[in-house]
């Protein structure tokens, strides 16, 4: 796995992040990892995939016409 370096952060950003990791019941580099990946989103394959799993789930049903219903909500 690689490993990064991040200089210079502000002390109140790094006690923040530690408070944060506190109350999540983790370690500050864990808090820190799980910040970075979420961050770093999803793989274009990885999107793709998942399109692909819902077209095929909801591949064959009908779906109402919202429309009317959009535009009634928008008016109010």
């Amino acid at each position: 796995m690689a490993q990064i370096l991040v200089r210079n952060l502000e002390a109140e950003v790094v006690k923040r992040l530690k408070l944060r990791a506190k109350q999540h019941g983790r370690s500050l580099q864990s808090e820190a990892r799980l910040i970075l990946t979420q961050s770093a989103g999803v793989s274009p394959e990885q999107a793709r995939k998942t399109a692909r799993m819902w077209q095929k789930k909801l591949s064959g049903r009908k779906f109402p016409n919202t429309t009317a219903l959009i535009r009634q909500d928008r008016a109010r």
